[in-house]
């Protein structure tokens, strides 16, 4: 049995060592693969700031479209590792659970014969002890020795039983692991569909500028003066209109200013208040009140009139609230209870659609939020 037990440790150390060293080079191999996709993201976004900073051509234009495509890709990439890494890893742990719990388990077995044998073979060697040894010395040094096998076969078992609990507990980590791929899988999702979304928008821009540089610098001349008009408005709050209820008309679509049409360009700032006759707090996506059953929708028609979202990269830059298509003279109700004030400026470019003069409504809720409701009549 002893030479039986001595075998089974050695395997059982092999088997250790090789999938120590198995995942040793699985890890670094995924880890560099991990990094290289990480530099390549990062090269990638400095690119597209660099080329955010610089005069915008249409040339220039086309390189940040294609940089921002290649960054969703490099990201779908990402996620594709880190999937593959994980699903990897939980089949080596699955391995390390079936194979190592089963073989302790083994291991376990033979151990605890041998200790009832050991102490079964202790009450008859006793005489043999006394009777085979040279001398007084030599027994004690037998009956010592045959304790301290004793003892160390306890302790073996002891650490057989807790390798087994630990190898146990990796259950707990491969469930964790499977909730990741869930999430990177998500994350991949979303990508995939931002992949699609950043392509058709620059088919869209191919569409409208032709790939001629005069229709793209008069599109961007265009977003230009919109947001110029947007942050002057935002900085030069007119007069005080008064107290304004929830769900109270307080304005109607239009399309003031620079605008190409009838709609509701809708911001929301947190933090914020009205003071000094502008707009103080922090511009955020008005995507969760709109859709906030705790607040009035400002327009009907949403989401599906929605014609640019926070957040959209265009010509220009980012597009700093959402847009809402609606008729001519469709009401427009404050989303909470506030303070109205009344705002405007001009448009420096003529657009066909707009005026020369854009107008809206800012509400003060007095509880952090302030909406601007903007291209009225």
């Amino acid at each position: 049995m002893k030479t039986k037990i001595g075998k089974i440790f050695f395997a059982f150390f092999i088997l250790l060592l090789t999938i120590f060293l198995t995942s040793s080079v699985f890890a670094q191999s995924s880890y560099e693969k991990y990094q290289e996709i990480q530099r390549k993201i990062d090269e990638t976004t400095q690119k597209i700031s660099e080329l955010q900073a610089t005069e915008k051509t249409l040339k220039e234009q086309i390189a940040i479209f294609d940089s921002q495509i290649r960054l969703t890709e490099l990201r779908i990439e990402e996620a594709e590792e880190r999937i593959n890494q994980l699903e990897k890893e939980i089949g080596v742990l699955g391995f390390r659970i079936g194979y190592i719990t089963d073989s302790v388990s083994r291991l376990e077995t033979l151990l605890k014969q041998r200790i009832v044998a050991t102490y079964q073979q202790s009450f008859v060697s006793n005489i043999e002890l006394l009777v085979t040894s040279n001398d007084f010395s030599d027994l004690i040094l037998r009956v010592q020795y045959l304790r301290q096998v004793q003892e160390n076969d306890k302790k073996l078992l002891t650490n057989l039983q807790e390798t087994k609990s630990n190898y146990a507990n990796q259950k707990d980590e491969r469930e964790e692991k499977q909730e990741q791929i869930e999430e990177a899988k998500t994350k991949l999702d979303q990508s995939k569909a931002l992949l699609a979304k950043q392509k058709k928008e620059k088919d869209d821009f191919l569409a409208i500028t032709q790939n001629d540089e005069r229709k793209y610098q008069e599109e961007l001349k265009k977003l230009q003066a919109d947001a110029a008009s947007i942050t002057q408005a935002l900085g030069n709050i007119g007069y005080k209109i008064g107290e304004v209820s929830k769900g109270e008309v307080i304005a109607s679509v239009g399309s003031s200013g620079c605008s190409t049409g009838p709609h509701l360009h809708f911001e929301t700032f947190t933090n914020a208040k009205v003071e000094g006759g502008r707009i103080i707090g922090n511009r955020v996506d008005p995507k969760s009140y709109l859709e906030n059953g705790s607040y009035e929708k400002p327009v009907p028609n949403y989401p599906q009139n929605v014609t640019t979202w926070y957040g959209e990269v265009y010509f220009l830059g980012t597009h700093t609230g959402i847009d809402i298509a609606n008729s001519f003279g469709t009401p427009i109700r404050a989303i909470e209870g506030g303070e109205a004030y009344f705002t405007s400026a001009p448009c420096s470019y003529k657009i066909a659609g707009g005026t020369a003069l854009g107008k809206g409504i800012v509400v003060d809720h007095k509880n952090g939020l302030v909406t601007l409701y903007w291209h009225i009549p």
